[in-house]
């Protein structure tokens, strides 16, 4: 008999197959039933507010009797203080609304990122600096600076956007600039500075990949929130006002709720779901990205 014996697996042996972070997230998500059924409300929402924008119907056209209930005369939703259909305005308002949360929301992103990756990337008086311009921006009243910034420049959908993301970006540079601080001092970040990669290089390609998981978390819950500033600043009369949006009829029939409840009831539910729906996917993906959760 040979001195050295070779052994062979056994032919049951179990296979394990690598799950990569990503799938392995995506599954936890679908899992997720609350998430889930975040997504599809915001999937419906978001088909509405689509054929709302290739709807065509004039928001601003007075069509009947002003305060008709839900149901009467053929108006489902019934018509505002001025005569206004109810249906039409929710149909077209939903746009101008997703659109300046979305954007707005991406203004901050890109804003936050870019300071708390220089932040947390070379430290020194450069994190300092930063770090006290962020603090200024994050004592100021958000939602009265984007009031100013909007009167100043006219409203519009454009400086909606602006004002909101201007105001917002403080808590993604702070969360952007822990994620680099921790990163920086792993191994592979030091071997590819050992190799020469350029500091250009291993912030945006070798650090920020790795740090995207909380920040795509909080980039979603940003959408949610600069929805409601959106509103709010509609709601004051800060918003565009040839366009329609959910906060304007809000505001616009504040006055008469206690005669006709339906023209302020309806744009707020469309709101409310809108921001519950977004935020319920913020956290299925908060649930989906983290480790501990995922050993659960």
């Amino acid at each position: 008999m040979s001195a050295t014996q070779h052994s062979t697996p056994a032919p049951d042996a179990p296979v394990v197959e690598a799950v990569s972070p990503l799938s392995e997230a995506f599954r936890m998500f679908r899992r997720n039933r609350p998430a889930m059924a975040g997504t599809v409300v915001f999937l419906i929402l978001l088909a509405i507010v689509i054929y709302g924008a290739l709807y065509g119907g004039d928001p601003f056209e007075i069509v009947w009797a002003p305060q008709t209930p839900p149901g009467e005369d053929g108006f489902v939703f019934g018509t505002d203080y001025l005569g206004r259909n109810l249906l039409t305005g929710l149909l077209t308002g939903g746009a101008p609304t997703m659109v300046v949360g979305a954007s707005a929301a991406a203004l901050s992103i890109v804003i936050g990122i870019t300071i708390g990756a220089f932040a947390g990337y070379f430290g020194g008086w450069v994190d300092t600096l930063l770090m006290r311009v962020t603090e200024f921006f994050q004592v100021l009243p958000a939602l009265l600076f984007a009031m100013v910034l909007v009167t100043l420049f006219s409203p519009s959908l454009l400086t909606s956007s602006f004002a909101i993301g201007i105001v917002m970006w403080p808590q993604t540079a702070r969360l952007t600039r822990a994620e680099f601080l921790k990163i920086r001092e792993l191994e592979y970040v030091t071997a590819a500075r050992a190799i020469g990669a350029r500091d250009r290089r291993i912030m945006w390609r070798v650090i920020l990949p790795n740090a995207l998981p909380p920040l795509i978390v909080s980039a979603t819950l940003t959408v949610g929130v600069a929805i409601l500033f959106e509103a709010g600043l509609s709601f004051l009369g800060l918003g565009d006002p040839n366009t329609m949006s959910w906060g304007m009829m809000i505001g616009a029939n504040r006055e008469y709720i206690l005669d006709a409840w339906w023209p302020v009831t309806f744009p707020g539910i469309a709101i409310f779901l809108t921001v519950f729906s977004v935020s319920l996917i913020g956290d299925g993906l908060n649930d989906a990205f983290n480790p501990k959760m995922r050993e659960r």
